[in-house]
């Protein structure tokens, strides 16, 4: 915040100009959950936003064309190549007899659209391969409304070796929560950053219980509509993990000076306490609109971006304390974000490929956590400081992934042979 240390990578009192008029906007996962959300703020609020580029994997082809007939952008961009003729014949759909918008291809192809002529980069995509247009848009001086986590967990000392201070607008809905509440202060003022978690589905559970979770138990919810994988990283509790590292580098706050706390009804989205003893807490309906819109147009507000809370109702807002013996993960996570260097790469990674197991039934859910745990362990010293570089990273990404699955293989075959035991 505002004393005489350096800003940390997201301030909201470093100085924007709410007067520049019209911002052009690149949405990079636009298809994704975060993405079609933003493109509704953004045909909401013509007069705010422009949207100038759209990227995403490739599968929803569709959807991608009639987004871009509706925003009218210069350009498109699909990961994948075998995805452009089914692309091409779906703009030629949506579009008839009119201009076509340009289209890229190809696993740099978001990283070329972050780095185009913009005011804002939103970056919606998914996992750790947001990492290189993070950068990209970083490099090219672009604002960074950053809704993909994985990036700056994994590449946490290169983003912050070339993101400005305050160039970074988080728009997870816990971080644009401590924005916004960290505005009422200076960084000196800060006793502590509490993170809230809705507990997921298996919140009240014994380690013993979540022994037998299905895929079905794991992707029910009680909160949030959310893609699978970050759906059973909410159940895991990984995802509130991320986000201890990710609070971290954000604000500059050491890890034991951020808590986290179960809050079922996800009313709260987190809180910010102070040296004088007070608290503030950042609280909407959920609804990812409202972060988004704080990424797009800080320091002002999108009104009615999302909706209000209705207190004419009564409602009920409880808090209870981390279970860390059934939820290991938000441990493992500050052991991790303490390491520093490529060991959060190799959590995310090896986290992935096992939710990735566990989707396709290969893997127990309660083996989640301890093939992560036993994949970190094996890393050992990460590589660390100012030497890290991009190959170092995705090497390190790669290596465990390939262990992960090894250990998901090993593990699915004693399951099998405790089942058959237990038959006998």
């Amino acid at each position: 915040m505002s004393d005489s240390a350096p800003a940390p990578l997201a301030d909201p009192h470093i100085a924007f100009d709410p007067s520049e008029g019209r911002r052009d906007i690149v949405v990079l996962g636009s298809t994704g959950s975060i993405g079609t959300q933003a493109v509704d703020l953004v045909l909401r609020n013509p007069d705010r936003f422009r949207v100038t580029a759209l990227s995403a994997a490739g599968g929803r082809a569709g959807l991608l064309a009639e987004q871009a007939r509706r925003l009218k952008v210069r350009t498109v961009a699909v990961a994948r190549e075998d995805a452009v003729p089914a692309l091409r014949e779906a703009l030629a759909q949506a579009y008839g007899t009119e201009p076509q918008p340009e289209i890229l291809a190809g696993p740099d192809a978001a990283a070329q659209l972050a780095a185009s002529e913009c005011h804002t980069v939103l970056n919606g995509i998914t996992g750790s391969i947001g990492l290189a247009p993070t950068l990209a848009a970083l490099e090219a001086g672009r604002t960074l409304a950053l809704a993909n986590k994985e990036s700056l967990i994994v590449g946490g000392p290169l983003v912050k070796a070339i993101a400005k201070p305050g160039q970074i607008i988080p728009v997870d809905s816990e971080h644009a929560a401590l924005f916004q509440a960290l505005a009422s202060g200076t960084r000196a003022d800060v006793r502590k950053l509490v993170v809230t978690a809705s507990g997921g589905p298996f919140r009240g559970r014994t380690k013993a219980e979540l022994a037998h979770v299905t895929r079905e138990d794991a992707l029910a919810h009680p909160t949030w509509a959310m893609g699978p994988v970050i759906t059973v990283n909410s159940a895991t509790l990984v995802n509130k993990g991320l986000e201890v590292i990710e609070a971290h580098l954000l604000y500059d706050i050491p890890f034991d000076r951020i808590e986290v706390v179960v809050h079922p009804q996800s009313y709260v989205h987190s809180m910010v306490e102070f040296t004088d003893g007070s608290t503030l807490a950042q609280a909407t309906p959920p609804d990812m609109r409202g972060p988004i819109a704080i990424g797009l147009g800080w320091p002002e507000r999108v009104p009615d971006a999302a909706p209000a809370f209705d207190w004419t109702k009564a409602s009920t807002w409880e808090f209870f304390p981390l279970d860390h013996d059934a939820f290991p993960s938000v441990g493992l996570a500050r052991h991790v974000g303490e390491l520093g260097g490529t060991a959060p790469a190799v959590f995310n990674a090896a986290n992935e490929e096992c939710v990735d197991a566990f989707l396709a039934g290969r893997l127990p859910f309660d083996a989640i956590i301890e093939t992560v745990t036993e994949v970190v362990a094996e890393h050992g010293t990460p590589r660390a400081g100012t030497s890290l570089t991009v190959t170092d990273v995705l090497e390190a990404e790669d290596w465990a992934r390939a262990r992960a699955r090894g250990l998901a293989v090993e593990a699915a075959k004693t399951t099998v042979q405790t089942a058959a035991e237990v038959r006998a």
